[in-house]
């Protein structure tokens, strides 16, 4: 009976720390491992740094696009774009030049 009355005492002293402990270590976890938790977060970081990556390639490319319209549109005819398209989709060139197809 008196050893009862010991262990009661003692697991007073004994499980608010150990409760405290487990509930840090509950936290900590996830904090790192967690949906909304660090790793989660480099992670989202990564992506979006590749997203804005594809986007600035994506960009270039309308910007290149957008040029070459402009160039062969009616009010800003080039001659020298004209002629390059009419010899591409031909596939006529002049006796004393070179072709280089480039794919």
């Amino acid at each position: 009976m008196k050893l009862f009355v010991e262990l009661r005492q003692r697991a007073r002293h004994v499980v608010g720390p150990i409760i405290g402990a487990a509930l840090v270590v509950y936290v900590a976890y996830n904090t790192v491992q967690g949906d909304r938790g660090l790793i989660a977060y480099w992670q989202l970081t990564k992506q979006v740094e590749q997203a804005r990556t594809i986007q600035e390639e994506l960009d270039w490319q309308r910007r290149r696009f957008e040029n070459r319209v402009k160039l062969m549109s009616s009010n800003s005819l080039d001659a020298d774009m004209l002629e390059e398209r009419a010899r591409f989709l031909f596939g006529v060139s002049r006796p004393d030049e070179y072709v280089i197809i480039l794919r």
